[in-house]
């Protein structure tokens, strides 16, 4: 009897030392599943992104038309003989600057049982002789242009402007000139003449600049780029073209604290690379222009201060 009560306590003694291991391997496993699961979510853990940046600043900006034309004289005058006979003598080269009066040709007239003198053909103004549109020998009427006189101490370009842009023109309105002749030299002039009306055909306007060019740098002929300044803005805030995102709702990321915020703006018109902001931003942003693409609003990011924009 003594040995079944023996048997019996031993075999609960085993029950319930297996229980006992049994929660302590379930235990356990749970410990390594914890631990396991909290190694996996610093495994997930998005690393800082790279980004480039440069701080808002403020600066004056300019909305501009650009256009491209030909350099006219201001100034010219076509040469008539006052008389009808045959070129003998030209006394002015073309290039040749002339004073009003200064005589060009002398004509022979050359009528048979008659003798006149030379008769000169002068310069209706000063300038420079532009084109010689005669030779030596010809005969000529007084219908004949043979020549033309221009005054580039001012030139002109004529353009023709949508008429959506009409009412941005006023006269005065500056301009700024470029050539090929020389690339690095920006010349400057202004709104001279405005068209009082629309060509119904075109939609356009015509104006004139006229530019100061008593350097005589500029020839008639020249090609020429131009941009006609419509608006202007002073101190007001700026970013680069590539800090931009979201299209016709445009947005930024700027950096704080070192996490990324989207921030929306609302633009005004662009200057060359940059584009006045008019709303979202402030002088000292840090705005990120390089690794968006990697970006979300809180996304942890590290700024590389040897390639960001000051």
């Amino acid at each position: 009897m003594k040995s079944k009560i023996i048997i019996a306590v031993c075999c609960f003694a085993l029950g319930l030392l297996a229980e006992n291991k049994t929660g302590l391997i379930q235990k356990t496993g749970s410990l390594i599943v914890k631990t396991a699961f909290k190694e996996e979510k610093i495994e997930k853990q998005e690393p800082p992104v790279p980004v480039r940046v440069m701080k808002v600043k403020l600066s004056d900006v300019e909305k501009t038309l650009d256009y491209v034309g030909g350099i006219e004289a201001a100034n010219k005058a076509e040469v008539f003989p006052k008389v009808e006979g045959k070129i003998i003598k030209q006394l002015k080269k073309e290039g040749e600057a002339v004073k009003k009066g200064d005589v060009i040709f002398m004509i022979d007239r050359d009528e048979v049982g008659f003798e006149y003198e030379l008769a000169p053909v002068e310069s209706p103004i000063d300038g420079t002789v532009g084109n010689i549109l005669v030779d030596l020998g010809d005969h000529v009427h007084t219908s004949t242009n043979v020549a033309v006189i221009v005054d580039i101490d001012s030139v002109e370009i004529e353009l023709n402007i949508p008429e959506i842009y009409y009412p941005d023109l006023v006269l005065g309105q500056e301009a700024l000139i470029t050539t090929d002749s020389y690339p690095d030299k920006v010349f400057r002039g202004d709104v001279m003449e405005i068209s009082p009306v629309i060509d119904p055909k075109t939609r356009t306007a015509s104006l004139k600049i006229e530019i100061n060019n008593e350097d005589n740098l500029l020839k008639p002929g020249m090609f020429a780029r131009l941009s006609l300044i419509i608006d202007r803005e002073s101190g007001v805030p700026v970013v680069l073209k590539e800090a931009l995102k979201g299209g016709e709702n445009p947005y930024v990321y700027v950096v704080r604290g070192g996490k990324a915020h989207r921030q929306n703006v609302k633009l005004g018109f662009r200057n060359g690379p940059y584009f006045w902001v008019r709303e979202g931003l402030a002088e000292g942003d840090d705005v990120v222009i390089m690794g968006q693409q990697l970006l979300k609003e809180g996304r942890t990011v590290t700024i590389d201060e040897g390639i960001s924009t000051k």
